[in-house]
C-alpha cells in the first residue's frame, strides 16, 4: 500500500483543479478588461470626432467673420464716397440733392470711424465709445484744451492699433485735401467673437481638455505639429513631447484621422488608470487568495504534524509497553532452559534475541520523549549495529566496512543512530534482492562526519530524491514506508543532522549519506 503515491494524486488533482478555476477567472477578467478597452478606444474616437467638429466651428465662424468684415470694408468705402459726394463744391445756383449720401452715411450705427488728414490730424471720428470726459476722469486737473489734445492723441494712437488688423482708406475728398480713413470691427462683430471665443473655450475645458478622459494627444501626421490633447502642458513641450508619444504608443496602437481639408492626424492614446487597476486587480487577488490559502495551510500543516507526532509518540511508547510483557516472560523462559541444562549455545542465540527485542522496545520509548545525546565513538557504534546485521542478512550481500583507526566522537543516542543504520541497510539489502554489494564509509571534514552507505542494487529515480523520506512512500508490495521516515526524523529532529540520497543510477546503485555534527 503506497499512501504517499495517493497523496501525490490528490495534491495533483487538486492543483489541476486549482490552476483551472484560475485560469477561467483570468480568461473571464480578460474579456472584461477588453471590453473596457474597447470603450476607452470608442472614447478616444469621439474625442477625435470632438476635435474634428472644433475645428470645422472655428473654420465656419472664421469664414463667417471674412464675410462680415468684408461687408463692413464696403460699407466704410460707401461711406466714404457718400462723404465725398457731400464735400463737392456748388455751382451757380444749383443745390444737389444730398438727402441719399446723407441716408448712406447715417447708417453706419456700430462701425467706429477715425478720419484723418494729411497733416495727420483729426478730422472726425463717428461710434467711438469714449470722449473728453472719460479722458478728464484720468486727468482731473487737465484744462479743457488739454483734453482735447489727450483725446485726439488717443485716437491717433487708436488708428494706428486698428491698422494692423484693417487696411485704411485714403480718399481725396476735394482737390487738395487727402482723408485718411481708419476703422475697426463694429460691435456687433466683437460680440459675436466673444461668444465664440467663450464657446470654445467651455468646449475645450468640458470636452478636449477632460482630464478624467484617457490620455490623448492628436499630431499632425504631416507637420508632427500637436493639434490637441488633454495631458498637462508639462508633458506636452518639445522635449517632453516625443517621450509622451513614445509611451502613449506602447500602449495602444495609434488611430489616423482625417479631416475635411484633407489633412490627416495621428491619435494617440493610453490606458486608463482604472483599466490599469483592472488589469492587475485578477492577479492581487489571486496572490492575496494565495498567500491566505499558504497561511492556511502551513498552520493547518503544523498542527496535523504535532498531532501526527503525538500519534506517532503515543503508538511508540505502546508498543514499546506491549512488549515489555512478553519480553519479562520471555526472560524467564531462559532462566528456566538454563536450570534445565539445555544447550548453551541455544541458549546463547535467544539471549541475543531477547537483547535485540529490549532494545527495539527502547527506541520505541525514546520516541516523543526527550532523547539523551551521549559524546561517544561513532565508528564503535556503526560497527556494532553492521556486527548484528551480518549473520542475519544473505550471506550472497558481501559488506564492507570502511573507517579510520582513530575514534570518532560525536554526540549521538546509540541506539537511536543503530536503529538508523539498520533501516538504510535492510533498504539497501531488499533493493539488491538478497544479492550484491555493501559499502560502509566514515569520514570527517571539518565541523561534521559523513556516514555514506553505498549499495548495488535498483537505484532511485531522480524525481524520488526527497519523497522516498515521506511517509507511506515504498515501492514494496507490503510494508507502509515508515523506515526512512523515522530515519530522517532521527537524524534531523533528534541530532541535528542530514541525510539525503548522495548519488543514484538506476540498475546500478544508490549511496546514502548521513551528515552529524561533531563534538
Amino acid at each position: 500500500m503506497n499512501l504517499y503515491l495517493n497523496k501525490q494524486r490528490w495534491k495533483i488533482v487538486l492543483l489541476a483543479i486549482a490552476l483551472l478555476m484560475v485560469g477561467a477567472s483570468l480568461w473571464y477578467s480578460n474579456i472584461i478588461v477588453q471590453k473596457v478597452a474597447d470603450k476607452e478606444v470608442f472614447r478616444a474616437r469621439q474625442w477625435a470626432e470632438t476635435i474634428k467638429k472644433k475645428v470645422e466651428l472655428v473654420e465656419l465662424t472664421n469664414q463667417t467673420f471674412r464675410q462680415l468684415r468684408e461687408y463692413e470694408r464696403k460699407k466704410i468705402q460707401l461711406y466714404l464716397k457718400a462723404m465725398k459726394e457731400i464735400a463737392k463744391p456748388v455751382n451757380g445756383d444749383f443745390f444737389p440733392d444730398y438727402s441719399f449720401p446723407i441716408s448712406i452715411m447715417n447708417e453706419n450705427k456700430d462701425i467706429p470711424v477715425i478720419l484723418l488728414d494729411d497733416k495727420n490730424q483729426v478730422s472726425t471720428h463717428i461710434n467711438i465709445d469714449f470722449d473728453t470726459s472719460s479722458i478728464h476722469s484720468l486727468y482731473p486737473n487737465a484744462s479743457q484744451s488739454e483734453l482735447n489734445v489727450k483725446f485726439e492723441d488717443s485716437l491717433i494712437a487708436l488708428t494706428k492699433l486698428w491698422e494692423k488688423h484693417h487696411k485704411p482708406f485714403q480718399t481725396e475728398v476735394v482737390e487738395g485735401l487727402v482723408i485718411t480713413s481708419y476703422y475697426s470691427d463694429s460691435k456687433k462683430i466683437i460680440q459675436l467673437q466673444h461668444e465664440r471665443d467663450s464657446l470654445i473655450k467651455a468646449f475645450n475645458n468640458e470636452l478636449i481638455q477632460d482630464t478624467k478622459l484617457i490620455p490623448v494627444v492628436l499630431i499632425d501626421e504631416k507637420t508632427s505639429a500637436l493639434v490637441a490633447s488633454n495631458l498637462p502642458k508639462e508633458r506636452l513641450t518639445k522635449k517632453e513631447l516625443s517621450k509622451t508619444i513614445h509611451a502613449l504608443e506602447k500602449e495602444n496602437k495609434p488611430i489616423q484621422i482625417s479631416f475635411k481639408d484633407a489633412t490627416n492626424s495621428l491619435l494617440y492614446f493610453g490606458v486608463s488608470a482604472d483599466l490599469k487597476q483592472l488589469e492587475y486587480y485578477p492577479y492581487v487577488q489571486f496572490i492575496t487568495f494565495g498567500l491566505f490559502i499558504l497561511i492556511g495551510y502551513l498552520l493547518f500543516n503544523t498542527f496535523r504534524n504535532a498531532e501526527q507526532n503525538q500519534i506517532w509518540a503515543g503508538m511508540a511508547k505502546e508498543t514499546a509497553h506491549q512488549l515489555g510483557t512478553p519480553l519479562s516472560s520471555l526472560m524467564a523462559w531462559v532462566q528456566l532452559l538454563e536450570s534445565k541444562n539445555i544447550d548453551k549455545s541455544v541458549i546463547d542465540e535467544m539471549q541475543k534475541d531477547i537483547n535485540r527485542l529490549n532494545t527495539v522496545s527502547q527506541r520505541f520509548s525514546k520516541i516523543g520523549s526527550e532523547t539523551k545525546l551521549v559524546d561517544s565513538n561513532i565508528v564503535s557504534t556503526i560497527e556494532h549495529s553492521i556486527s548484528y546485521l551480518r549473520p542475519r542478512i544473505s550471506s550472497k550481500v558481501n559488506v564492507v566496512f570502511n573507517t579510520p583507526s582513530e575514534p570518532i566522537m560525536v554526540k549521538h543516542n546509540i541506539q537511536l543512530i543503530e536503529w538508523v543504520v539498520e533501516n538504510i541497510v535492510r533498504n539497501a539489502v531488499d533493493s539488491m534482492e538478497s544479492s550484491g554489494s555493501l559499502m560502509v564509509t566514515i569520514q570527517t571534514v571539518p565541523e561534521n562526519v559523513y556516514i555514506d552507505i553505498q549499495d548495488t542494487g535498483k537505484g532511485v529515480a531522480p524525481n524520488n530524491f526527497k519523497t522516498i523520506f515521506e511517509p507511506g512512500f515504498t515501492t514494496k508490495k507490503r510494508g507502509w514506508g515508515l523506515g526512512l521516515s523515522l530515519v530522517k526524523r532521527i537524524i534531523k529532529e533528534y541530532h541535528k543532522g542530514k541525510v539525503f540520497v548522495l548519488q543514484s543510477e538506476l540498475g546500478k546503485g544508490t549511496t546514502m549519506r548521513i551528515v552529524l555534527p561533531l563534538s
